[in-house]
């Protein structure tokens, strides 16, 4: 290269070179014409070689056509192009490197967790990874920083013989999703208990035990043991959620398992900051900061999700207990949090999660905190979604009224934002609350009912268009209900059936058991005795399984059919569902059904 002349006149003659000795077959690598520029490009220049590169590509590329040594001189100009930025991200990354050993070193001790999970925070673009992680590990050269590197080794370690085991567990005997039922055999933590050590095996074994994960806090954790569980857990939950989200929506393992996933991870994290929050002493408080942290991280990644939940579909992975233990978990932590828009979305978790569980006034005091937060934030698809709930929340209490004011609310909202998922919610909850109230005001004009059904029918079909299987469970199952409620229980159970795929498709087990519930009614309105007993029966089971208190009506309309058909004739026809029914709910549950219709009685 020229010694002369202006910088940029050395880099095009630089550039020139290289494509001389690529054409010559003197470059053997990509390698080699990084090591050049590495060696030739000054250090705060790069803007200046990077417009040569440019002005060189551009010039060629308007030659293609009438030479033939442009495409192979074009090619030798696109590598070095692509070197060079690979380059520059190679020390971009090395600068980030330094500079995060540099804050870790010099933060006071107590500070030191929060430091170290601001690099492996998925929500800001600088997060490291699994090799910038281990080549930070290698600059923590300090005495004192020992602990440091060793954690972080034995986490990227931890993580690494964890990997081949990641999904096994949802294809062994007994598997299940994240977390759900019997959560000793169901979840992956016997499988990862064995292919780990140290504080993550301990933890690993308190979840397959289905012990409080506060307790690990009560043994020696050094820092070094807490910086494994943190880095093996980071890319554990991400590797699975990445994992789950390209498996089918309705298939086992699905989109549902991200959400659920996010939010089991997010309780640990919560639950072990509390454990070591209650233990008193200074390092302690500042591990359990630290995991305050990662609970927190959790929660904005997910709640950032552009597939956020906001109309339900996290419950597929819970039983009911768990469903409560975790989701409501979150109350007390997030108040100590700022209202922000990922407060506003798992606040509207929390509400939804209440509402299921048949708890109307807790729902409604988290949808309306929900909604504050979201109208500050300016989240307009939150606001219109807890207005929604906030109608649903109304017809729960039998104030029709408000149902049907706040659905009108909901919709003009959703129209004037281009809120498509929001309208299609909004129109069926109008099209349900008008239902509701027509039938508890005793209304017999047929015209006040078939308006209401076309609401429904509008919003399922927008459901439809959108492809938001949550709408459209919520959809065909109020629409169904509708019929039935208007003594049409033909036509009702049409709808239900029909939407059946979309109910079992969406993971929420609350509207599958509505579904079931009103498919009994419908069949108990047509005189079918026998469907009747069946769906009355599985209705029972799914909505007291989840701790929902409407399981007492399926109970109500199974005790009516005993007295009709009488106790023996009663369970013959259940004892011939017999195979239908242990599938889904085990022998054990198919066995407890005669012990929650006697509870109800009792009550």
């Amino acid at each position: 290269m020229a010694a002369g002349g202006s910088l940029a006149d050395r880099y095009l003659a630089l550039i020139d070179d290289i494509v001389q000795q690529t054409l010559k077959g003197n470059v053997r690598s990509k390698e080699q014409v990084r090591s050049q520029l590495e060696a030739a490009v000054e250090t705060g220049t790069g803007e200046i070689f990077e417009r040569a590169v440019a002005t060189r590509i551009t010039e060629t590329a308007a030659k293609l056509e009438g030479s033939l040594k442009a495409p192979r001189i074009l090619r030798a100009l696109k590598t070095i192009e692509s070197e060079w930025q690979k380059g520059q991200k190679d020390r971009q990354a090395a600068s980030g490197i330094a500079s995060a050993a540099q804050k870790l070193q010099q933060a006071e001790a107590s500070e030191r967790p929060e430091v170290f999970l601001s690099f492996i925070d998925p929500n800001q673009s600088t997060s490291l990874n699994r090799q910038q992680l281990k080549q930070l590990a290698k600059s923590l050269t300090a005495e004192e920083m020992e602990p440091w590197r060793a954690g972080i080794l034995a986490g990227l370690a931890t993580y690494e013989r964890l990997d081949p085991e990641l999904v096994r567990w949802l294809y062994a005997e007994g598997g299940s999703h994240v977390g759900c039922g019997e959560r000793a055999q169901a979840g992956p933590w016997t499988v990862w208990k064995k292919s780990s050590v140290g504080l993550p095996s301990l933890l690993f074994t308190t979840l397959a035990q289905d012990e409080p994960v506060e307790a690990i806090t009560r043994t020696a954790v050094d820092i070094s043991s807490w910086v494994d569980l943190a880095v093996s857990l980071h890319f554990l939950q991400r590797s699975l959620i990445v994992w789950f989200d390209k498996q089918p929506y309705s298939a086992k393992a699905g989109k549902q398992l991200s959400y659920s996933t996010s939010l089991i991870f997010a309780a640990i994290w919560g639950r072990l900051s509390q454990g070591f929050g209650e233990v008193g002493n200074t390092s302690y408080r500042a591990l359990g900061n630290g995991c305050f942290q990662l609970m927190l991280q959790i929660l904005r990644t997910f709640a950032q999700r552009d597939d956020f939940p906001l109309y339900g579909g996290v419950f597929a992975s819970f039983s009911g207990d768990y469903l409560q233990d975790t989701l409501d978990y979150f109350s007390e932590p997030l108040s100590q949090v700022d209202g922000t828009q990922e407060k506003a979305r798992i606040l509207t978790l929390l509400g939804y999660s209440r509402q299921m569980l048949g708890q109307a006034d807790a729902a409604k005091a988290f949808y309306e905190r929900s909604l504050e937060i979201a109208q500050e934030a300016g989240d307009l698809a939150c606001e219109t979604a807890n207005l929604c709930h906030l109608a649903r929340n109304s017809v729960l209490e039998k104030d029709y009224s408000a149902g049907v004011a706040t659905s009108q609310r909901a919709l003009i909202m959703a129209r004037q934002r281009g809120d498509r998922v929001g309208e299609a919610n909004a129109l069926v909850n109008l099209g349900y609350a008008q239902v509701l109230q027509a039938r508890a005001n005793d209304v017999g004009d047929t015209a006040v009912y078939d308006g209401a059904i076309a609401y429904l029918n509008q919003g399922l079909e927008l459901a439809i268009k959108q492809g938001d299987l949550s709408s459209q469970a919520l959809a065909y199952n109020s629409l169904g209900i509708g019929y039935v409620m208007c003594d049409r229980p033909q036509e009702g159970l049409d709808i239900l059936t029909k939407g059946a795929d979309a109910v079992k498709g969406s993971g929420n087990i609350y509207l599958q058991g509505l579904y079931t519930l009103y498919t009994a009614e419908a069949h108990h309105g047509l005189e079918n005795s026998d469907e009747a007993v069946f769906y009355s029966a599985l209705a029972m089971y799914l909505l007291e399984s989840i701790g929902s208190e409407e399981w007492r009506q399926a109970a109500g309309l199974a005790s009516i059919l005993q007295g009709q058909l009488g106790k023996e004739t009663f369970q013959q026809t259940l004892e011939k569902y017999r195979r239908q029914l242990t599938p889904i709910m085990s022998m054990e549950g198919y066995e407890s059904l005669s012990v929650l219709l006697q509870r109800y009685r009792e009550q």
